[in-house]
């Protein structure tokens, strides 16, 4: 019988975490083994879970509606993985798009988005040839028209629209709140102005509609409010211009367990809602029912990887706080610091082990460095033991940084017992590469 003790979050590790001889596996391969090989801090992806989710979404939504959202986490190799799959891709800069089609992604099934796309790379997706750009502004309309114009075809699009709709999120992520940065308003018209803009540009095809209410949402309500906004949003535009969206995107946002404490909905019971909610408005308005489009990246690849940490100092200070500080923190995982995100941790040597409370801090000269404030850990933890984190895959390496002039970390993949890195480790060459050489004058006398 497969050893799962309490006290071990296993909802917020990877499908495949398994305690094995040497402590917690991931793939069927030991993290304190990858810790030796490959060194930490280490982001570990686990491929069987990674497409595991991808599948179950792609069951629910049917194949051609589901973009993964490559901002939550993208690298050549799991954008190859993404296409195995038979999922589309939204993408949202030119480095985004350039690493898809750097993999063979087919430039057909992406989604460019951004509130503020350069007229390059509106260019670099029309000229390879994407799906659809999803249009976030006038100046992204006007900028399509004379690309259209100048390559003599109609570009596809979707127009994102700002549905006023408020998910119980942080307030950096809701997106799709009044006076967000994102999309074209409902208010005052201006979603209807732009959607009748498109309808009359001889130079650009109008797909369908666009929105995103937030991220980390864990509860389905909003979604259903945004559905009925967006059906209503849909009449009227059957009725003052004659069309009706044949494609409701309504992006992504789903939450996932980051402690193993967290009450999350499945991926099919937001497709209930999402399917089920937009067929009955449809047909209650008398409308033609939209394909339903979605946009996950946080609920396929977070819980699907995990972080590796050594731990090298272990303290209490007054009052009786312990710490354990690791070799790695905010330069790889800012959302704690950013966003208040509460991680949990375990090590992996001995990963049922939670005696004492802890406070893991990472290495950066800020007192916010503080990667897991509060978690049970065992009581004579020592230096040279490792931490792993997990839930770590969406906006980790995505957001990582060199901040104290810190390498990022490697990427390694598993599955069926074998690893490879598909992100090497940054060295402290990588980083002086893009430095302008410089004059060195006479030393200093102390």
């Amino acid at each position: 019988m497969e050893f799962r003790p309490k006290g071990v979050p296993w909802k917020a590790l990877p499908d495949t975490a398994r305690i094995g001889p040497g402590g917690l596996e991931v793939g069927g391969v030991s993290l304190v083994e990858l810790a030796g090989e490959f060194g930490t801090p280490l982001f570990v992806l686990c491929e069987e879970t990674f497409r595991s989710r991808l599948r179950r979404y792609l069951a629910a939504f049917g194949e051609g509606n589901v973009f993964y959202a490559a901002k939550a986490f993208i690298c050549r190799s799991t954008a190859a993985l993404v296409a195995e799959e038979g999922a589309g891709m939204d993408v949202v800069s030119a480095g985004e798009l350039a690493t898809a089609l750097a993999a063979g992604f087919p430039a057909a099934r992406i989604l460019l988005h951004g509130n503020n796309k350069s007229a390059q790379e509106l260019a670099a997706g029309a000229d390879a040839g994407v799906g659809a750009v999803v249009v976030d502004a006038w100046q992204d309309i006007e900028r399509l028209e004379e690309l259209g114009s100048a390559r003599g075809r109609r570009l596809p699009v979707l127009v994102r629209v700002a549905p006023g709709v408020e998910a119980d999120t942080h307030s950096y992520v809701n997106t799709g709140k009044e006076g967000s940065k994102f999309g074209f308003p409902l208010a005052e018209g201006m979603a209807m102005e732009a959607v009748g803009r498109v309808l009359s540009s001889p130079h650009l095809e109008l797909l369908g509609l666009h929105a995103h209410i937030g991220s980390q949402i864990l509860s389905l309500e909003p979604y259903s409010r945004l559905v009925e906004v967006m059906l209503s949003l849909a009449e009227e535009t059957a009725a003052a211009l004659g069309w009706s969206p044949p494609i409701l995107d309504y992006g992504g946002g789903l939450g996932i367990p980051y402690t193993g404490e967290e009450d999350v909905p499945s991926i099919e019971e937001l497709a209930a809602v999402l399917k089920g909610g937009t067929a009955a408005e449809a047909g209650r308005r008398g409308l033609p029912e939209p394909r339903v489009a979605v946009e996950p990246g946080r609920s396929v690849v977070g819980n699907a990887m995990v972080t590796v940490y050594t731990v090298g100092v272990v303290k209490r200070v007054a009052g009786g706080r312990r710490y354990a500080a690791v070799d790695g923190g905010m330069s790889e995982n800012i959302r704690p610091m950013l966003y208040g995100a509460r991680y949990t941790a375990l090590v992996a040597e001995r990963p049922e082990q939670a005696e004492e409370e802890f406070h893991v801090a990472g290495r950066h000269c800020e007192s916010g460095d503080v990667l897991v404030d509060g978690v049970l850990l065992p009581r004579d933890l020592s230096p040279g033991e490792h931490l792993v984190t997990p839930a770590t895959g969406a906006y980790g390496y995505s957001m990582a940084s060199n901040y104290n002039r810190v390498p990022r970390p490697a990427v390694v993949s598993v599955a069926g017992g074998r690893a490879r890195v598909v992100v090497r480790r940054e060295t402290v060459e990588d980083l002086l590469r893009l430095d302008a050489p410089a004059g060195v004058g006479g030393g200093w006398k102390w």
